[in-house]
Parts: C-alpha cells; structure tokens; sequence
C-alpha cells in the first residue's frame, strides 16, 4: 500500500459521473487515495502499469476494451494491483469469467458505502470480496455431488488462502515448500470442484469448512 494506512486506488469506469462520484466518495474517506480514472479496459491496462495502485475497481462492459480482458491481460503481466469488480451486472456471464480471469473480488454497484470501503480494504490484502448475489451464484455454478472431505492440511491450505496469504508464506506458516502447498492447492480445488481461490473460499464458506 502507499503507506501504512493508505490504499492507492484506480477506478476503470465507462460513465464519467459513475467516475467522478467514486473519486468523491473516496477522497472524501480517510485512508483512500485515488490515483487515476480510466474508461475503458485498454486505457486501464495502460494506466495500471505507470500508476501501480493498490487496487482497481473495474466496472465490466465498457465499450474501450471490456473488464474481464482486462483482469485477465493484468494478471498474465504479474501486476501487483488487486482487482475489485464494481458493476450492475450478477449473472453467471459475467461473474465467472471475471473471478477466473484473476479478480480478487466482486461488488455490485448497490453496495453500501461502508460496505465497499471494507471490500477495498480487504482486497487491499489480497482477501476475497464477494457479495452475497455473487457468492451464490459462484456456489452454484461450481457446485459438484462428490463431497470428498478434505485433509486436516488442506484446510490449514485454505484457511490461509481465505485471509489472502499467498503461496510462499504459507509455506512458510506451515513449514512446507511452496510446491508441496500448490499441490495441497490442486486436491483442495478437486474436492472441491473449483479452478480458483476465489471459488474455493466461497464454496468452503457454503459448505460450512470455513466459518
């Protein structure tokens, strides 16, 4: 973050007015700093790189390069920003292939404020934002009838990817190599019938592994 307490922030928005009263909201907020605006997917890609913020709120369809080829162009660079998906937009259509792409997390546009102060917080540090819709319809779609229990370490595996550790400190927590924790990651994912840590939290918080 840019410092102790302050997350940098770029929001990719087709609707100057959608822009504008985000960049209001959060510079009027402790804590925030906006870095820059962006239309459309292409210009944010462009943007992410010079700026290198935090987090991204991006809306999803934008006629200057769609969200979700964004997410996915950002996160095949290795860009250290996390992205919080802000749109109107809870189908299935849209969800999966955001959250697949590489999206930290999800919001509608109906969120509360304070709701998504938190959420940019939390994505902030790499944790998983879904709102309720998405979740569920998340649970839904990757939903499968074997419900193969997990192992004592696959749930130490994925308690820690719930809180947003990433692979080398939590093989560092566990005392494991970072291999041995992508292989913990490949039989939880199979369990668990999902492609993704975004998937595999919400499908663990449905299920009860995660409380």
């Amino acid at each position: 973050m840019t410092d102790d307490a302050t997350v940098s922030l770029l929001i990719v928005d087709d609707h100057p007015v959608v822009r504008d009263g985000l960049r209001g909201m959060f510079e009027n907020a402790p804590g925030f700093r906006v870095l820059g605006e962006a239309s459309g997917g292409v210009e944010a890609v462009a943007l992410a790189a010079g700026l290198d913020p935090d987090v991204i709120l991006m809306d999803l369809r934008m006629p200057g390069g769609g969200g979700v080829e964004a997410i996915a162009t950002l996160t095949r660079s290795g860009a250290r920003a996390k992205i919080l998906v802000l749109t109107t937009y809870d189908t299935d259509s849209d969800t999966l292939p955001a959250i697949e792409a590489g999206a930290t997390g999800y919001l509608l546009k109906d969120a509360p404020r304070d709701e998504l102060f938190t959420a940019v917080r939390a994505a902030a540090e790499g944790r998983t934002v879904l709102s309720p819709a998405v979740a569920s319809r998340l649970v839904s779609a990757v939903r499968s009838p074997g419900n193969e229990p997990l192992s004592v370490r696959e749930r130490e595996v994925l308690a820690l990817v719930a809180k947003g550790t990433s692979n080398r400190e939590i093989a560092r927590v566990l005392f494991i190599s970072e291999a041995t924790v992508k292989t913990h990651l490949t039989h939880l994912y199979a369990k668990l019938g999902v492609k993704d840590r975004a998937a595999a939290v919400a499908v663990a918080y449905d299920r009860g592994i995660l409380g």
